[in-house]
């Protein structure tokens, strides 16, 4: 007679069971999604360029998701470890260490004969100097313009030698197959048009894309290098209007230096963005700060401490 009684008994303690064991089941979901959750807040923060913060250096990828996203970005030129160690810490998420270096360092008119060497030299010190920025590193002229092969030797020493995460290259359709070949290769490109300085002999300096015919062939150059796999392509003075009508047109993202506001990134020269650069500075260049008159004010005061004799004083001194 007490057997219904005991089946009953069972009967609840497995229907508790299973309740208990739902619950748990949920309870493991919603901490699962929880968790799925912060991951993704925390990709999107560690991705953010500008001012985003993480363990690794920003990577091409980074740069194209900032595309999807809508998110504009700051790059500036570094030649050396120090310079380039503040840039990191202020958050700027892209260093080019450009040939621009033979203009504002070297003391050349142009940058037309800054060498490989030199290139590999200042972009080692660039990577020595940082932790996050993607470094992209300068092919100078006369290291890829005869060809593929040639390209392919010179990025792998900025890549092997100096350990920058892209290079940089001039030239639209005329420099597709060495973009194509260094993408194969593994090397990720940042192409240049419009205004390509080391062809400053033969083009001058002078906006580029003036003109249906030459508007076509910037076109034209633009998606030549984003076929070759560029993974993104400055655009040096090029009249606003055509160069965010190229920005519309492509996919990977566009950099401007001279090129109005509607590209995905803006890039200057350190040296002109931060006046230490002397005489008449490009339209295009906002100078944010007088380091040339900081600096000669410091030479100054130190010329004169040192005239006067109040300087060494006895807390500098050692005995």
């Amino acid at each position: 007679m007490t057997q219904p009684t005991e089946l009953s008994a069972a009967q609840n303690t497995q229907q508790t069971q299973n309740i208990q064991q739902a619950q748990q089941a949920q309870q493991a979901q919603q901490a699962s999604n929880d968790q799925s959750a912060q991951n993704a807040q925390n990709a999107q923060k560690s991705t953010v360029l500008y001012g985003g913060k993480g363990s690794r250096r920003v990577t091409v990828r980074d740069i194209g998701l900032a595309k999807e996203r809508g998110e504009k970005w700051p790059m500036l030129t570094a030649y050396d470890a120090m310079t380039a160690s503040v840039f990191d810490e202020a958050g700027i998420p892209v260093m080019l260490v450009g040939d621009s270096a033979g203009n504002c360092h070297l003391g050349y008119e142009t940058t037309v004969p800054v060498t490989l060497d030199q290139m590999v030299l200042l972009s080692a010190a660039v990577v020595r100097g940082t932790s996050r920025a993607l470094i992209v590193g300068d092919l100078p002229f006369g290291s890829y313009q005869e060809g593929p092969t040639q390209a392919l030797r010179s990025a792998m020493r900025l890549v092997k030698e100096a350990g920058v995460g892209a290079v940089k290259l001039e030239g639209g359709e005329r420099s597709h197959d060495q973009i194509k070949l260094l993408v194969d290769a593994g090397i990720p490109v940042m192409a240049h048009i419009g205004l390509t300085p080391q062809s400053v002999n033969t083009q001058g300096y002078r906006v580029q894309g003036r003109g249906e015919e030459a508007a076509q062939q910037l076109l034209r150059d633009a998606k030549a290098v984003q076929d070759a796999g560029a993974f993104a392509v400055v655009l040096e003075l090029v009249p606003a209007e055509l160069a965010a009508e190229v920005t519309r047109t492509l996919h990977i993202p566009t950099v401007g230096i001279g090129a109005g506001a509607g590209t995905d990134a803006q890039v200057l020269v350190w040296t002109d963005a931060l006046g230490l650069t002397g005489g008449k500075m490009p339209r295009f260049v906002k100078q944010y700060a007088d380091l040339r008159g900081v600096m000669s004010d410091a030479a100054k005061a130190f010329a004169e401490d040192v005239i006067g004799g109040t300087f060494p004083q006895e807390e500098h001194s050692v005995h």
